[in-house]
């Protein structure tokens, strides 16, 4: 939409307020909300401010003024609000000039599609991210000076099946691992999960599937269409509002955090990606798996840098219980058809050149959309334009290997520090086109060290305790 459709679509709509939404740095929505009236063209023109000191990674108090300018183009009435509403996604500006922020992590996917394009490579990228998901029916959770616990509860959990549920307990709990996806009634939460697949697609997104994932307790998984990069990185931002809302809506809770239980498989978040231009696939070509050159240049560009790309698509210190042997966590850094154990898979998508792709398994739904997306790009496009080949692919089972064989094939950082100290000595290729600034890369990195790693570094766990205490 344009801005003048904006207004006449909330008019239509019958909107009251107008409600203002910006991701900050950790990729997680914000919001303020203005009367209808306010609703107006300068209001595109101008935008209005905001305290940028009081935005987790944003500017210091001492300069805290900033400005969201909506984008017409995302114009959507907001599902859960109780009085109609408008909803924008928006762009961070400066005041003084109304340029972009670079901090801000639409900006920066803005700034990567730019250059993309400069480099004559492609003219479009596509993405189809797949977010895994825990459904939870309780989560406590506390941290003092001398105690700390969580206690996660879940009618599909496995570890209720002695539970008294007033005499009601059926028994159809799904075991640890076998939660890929047994019917009704085992999977109880078809029908929240199909909900929110309604909602998904009146905020206009196409829904591909939806199923119950491996593990237990409400693991899931919806899959919606893939889209250019700026609208998939939008569209998934409603995506995670949208399923957190609805199963709020039934008094359930979501998680995307990666490794939310111990013992059963975490959560990815599988990145599909393929370049155009002109119309035209630039990844199908007569290479193995029917790829092209430039895809085997783009996984080397991914392969090669993936020790630096773990600090901004596996940015928690959550994300690297996820990344462990045993629970088909993609950690080897290795390309092969078909194959799921492999950190790059080349889909079998039948002989059709606009359906071919890589999938990059590694990231999962803790990354800042629009910050992964612009990372892998820049990796994947730096390995195209400096002929990055990846080697052989590995066409086994890599969980399989023996300890000799999987010496020999790299894998991904151990740790979010780890992954920081590569994302600081290697990131000159995030920086090239001015994409990530090296502002946003130190405050992005010295944000993690002070606010997650050391904080818990510093405390102690209750398994600490089980370990140590009687020594």
């Amino acid at each position: 939409m344009t801005a003048q459709e904006a207004i006449q679509f909330a008019k239509e709509k019958g909107a009251r307020m107008v409600d203002l939404k910006f991701c900050d740095m950790l990729g997680t929505w914000q919001h303020f909300s203005i009367p209808i009236s306010g609703l107006d063209m300068d209001f595109f023109e101008e935008g209005l401010g905001f305290d940028g000191s009081s935005i987790r990674g944003w500017r210091g108090i001492e300069e805290s003024d900033m400005v969201v300018k909506p984008d017409p183009s995302t114009a959507k009435m907001d599902p859960f609000m109780e009085v109609p509403t408008v909803s924008f996604i928006c762009d961070v500006v400066l005041p003084e000039t109304l340029e972009a922020y670079d901090r801000d992590p639409r900006n920066v996917l803005r700034k990567a599609m730019a250059y993309l394009k400069s480099s004559g490579v492609a003219d479009t990228a596509y993405f189809g991210p797949e977010a895994e998901f825990f459904i939870f029916d309780d989560i406590r959770f506390e941290q003092t000076n001398n105690g700390a616990f969580y206690q996660i509860d879940s009618d599909e959990g496995i570890w209720n099946s002695g539970r008294d549920e007033g005499g009601h307990n059926l028994g159809y709990k799904p075991r640890h691992k076998e939660g890929y996806f047994p019917v009704l009634p085992t999977d109880s939460q078809h029908d929240l999960r199909t909900e929110m697949c309604l909602e998904l697609e009146r905020a206009g997104m196409q829904v591909e599937r939806q199923h119950h994932e491996v593990a237990t307790a409400g693991q899931a998984e919806i899959n919606i269409k893939f889209d250019s990069a700026l609208n998939m990185a939008d569209k998934m931002m409603w995506f995670k509002y949208i399923i957190k809302n609805v199963a709020h809506r039934h008094n359930k809770t979501v998680t995307f955090m990666p490794k939310p239980i111990y013992g059963d498989n975490g959560s990815g978040m599988h990145v599909h990606m393929s370049l155009w231009k002109d119309g035209q696939n630039l990844f199908a070509g007569n290479k193995y798996a029917g790829l092209s050159e430039t895809a085997l240049f783009f996984i080397g560009g991914i392969l090669k840098h993936a020790p630096a790309l773990c600090g901004i698509i596996n940015p928690t210190t959550n994300s690297y219980k996820r990344l462990v042997p045993g629970f088909e966590a993609p950690i080897k850094l290795a390309y092969s058809f078909k194959n799921r154990s492999a950190a790059v898979r080349i889909p079998n998508s039948g002989p059709n050149p606009k359906a071919k792709r890589i999938e990059f398994r590694t990231p999962d739904p803790m990354a800042n959309i629009y910050l992964a997306q612009a990372a892998l790009l820049m990796a994947g496009l730096d390995g195209v334009m400096n002929k990055i080949h990846p080697g052989d692919p590995l066409d086994k089972d890599i969980y399989g290997l023996s300890p000799q064989e999987a010496a020999k094939v790299p894998s991904i950082p151990g740790s979010l520090e780890e992954a920081l100290v590569n994302l600081r000595e290697k990131s000159d290729f995030l920086k090239k086109g001015d994409v990530f600034s090296e502002d946003l890369l130190e405050t992005w990195i010295q944000y993690k060290v002070d606010k997650e790693i050391r904080p818990i570094q510093q405390r102690p766990v209750p398994y600490e305790f089980h370990l140590y205490y009687d020594m």
